[in-house]
This record gives structure tokens, C-alpha cells and sequence, in this order.
């Protein structure tokens, strides 16, 4: 089964997965978590200064995430569409092909799960980016995103609350 959390910056993603790995279910599972920094550490531009060439990359490590069996991720095709739609460098032709392209691998994700940032602060981990505004306008495109596209997506749903509490709609979605 292949399992993507979708969502804005600091929402509990990567804890979530790291917390799903614990668990009996899941066993045999890959898990995908952040990589920013490696990516940074490569001169890939992240954030508002995110390129095509560095939205390429991010689609091709979601699409090799897909290539598993079984997997759970902590970013989603449609993470990187939002991103690729704010960032400022992309032009808005190349944003809405490149978003073409991309949306034909939703179909792929047997769930996926949006996490809200509704009572969620920012975390400053030195990498992603802690601009407030910029966090709504992702989390809005996000959610527009997947009201756009959520047709083509087998299973997706809402999370919200605490680690544990996410754990349990998780549990409550998944057909195991």
C-alpha cells in the first residue's frame, strides 16, 4: 500500500511517519522523511526560491517513492505541485505544464492524507522556511489542490490533532 501526508510546512508530518514506523501494522514498510537538507546541501533551492529544475527533482524522488511496494511518506505529488506554485522563480506557463505532468501520479497513492496546520505553530528546524503567509498560501494551495485533483485520488481524508489522535483516524481510514 502506498500511504503520502500532504501538507504545509510544520505540521507533524515527518513525526508522524517516524511515529507510524514503530507500529505493528507497518512492518515492512519503506518510510520516506525530510530531506532538505541533504537537497540543500546539493544547491537545490528550496521554498520561495525553488526552480523547475529543483521542482523536477522533488517529483522524481515522490515518483521513486512510489516505486515501492509499500511505502509512507511524509510529502506527496501534490506537495510538490503547491510548492512549484508558489515559487517565484517558476514561470506561470511552465508551473501550469509542469502540474500537468505531475497530477497523472496522484493515482498511484492508495491514501492520502492532508494534515491541517489548524493550531499548529512553526517550527524553526533551520531549514524550512517560517514565513507565516507563506505557510497559508501553501496550506490554501494545497487544499485547492486536492478539491481540484481529489477525484483522481483513491482515498483522501483529513488529519488532525495529536500525533496519537492522527494515528487513530489513520487506523480508522486504511484497510489493513
Amino acid at each position: 500500500m502506498k500511504i503520502g501526508l500532504c501538507g504545509t510546512m510544520s505540521v507533524g508530518k515527518t513525526t508522524l511517519v517516524n511515529a507510524l514506523k514503530k507500529l505493528e501494522q507497518f512492518e515492512g514498510y519503506e518510510f520516506a522523511t525530510e530531506r532538505s537538507k541533504y537537497l540543500k546541501g546539493l544547491g537545490i533551492p528550496l521554498n520561495t526560491d525553488s526552480t523547475l529544475k529543483g521542482q523536477t527533482v522533488f517529483l522524481a524522488e515522490r515518483c521513486t517513492e512510489l516505486m515501492h511496494e509499500s511505502v509512507i511518506t511524509d510529502r506527496t505529488i501534490i506537495d510538490v505541485m503547491a510548492f512549484t506554485q508558489n515559487a517565484e522563480s517558476i514561470d506561470y506557463k511552465d508551473k501550469e505544464y509542469f502540474n500537468e505532468y505531475a497530477v497523472n501520479f496522484l493515482k498511484e497513492y492508495d491514501y492520502i492524507f492532508y494534515i491541517s496546520p489548524e493550531g499548529i505553530d512553526i517550527e524553526d528546524n533551520g531549514i524550512r522556511e517560517t514565513n507565516a503567509n507563506y505557510r497559508i498560501s501553501i496550506d490554501n494551495t494545497i487544499t485547492h489542490l486536492t478539491r481540484t485533483y481529489g477525484h483522481r485520488i483513491k482515498n483522501l481524508h483529513m488529519l488532525k490533532g495529536t500525533t496519537n489522535e492522527r494515528i487513530e483516524q489513520m487506523l480508522g481510514f486504511i484497510q489493513l
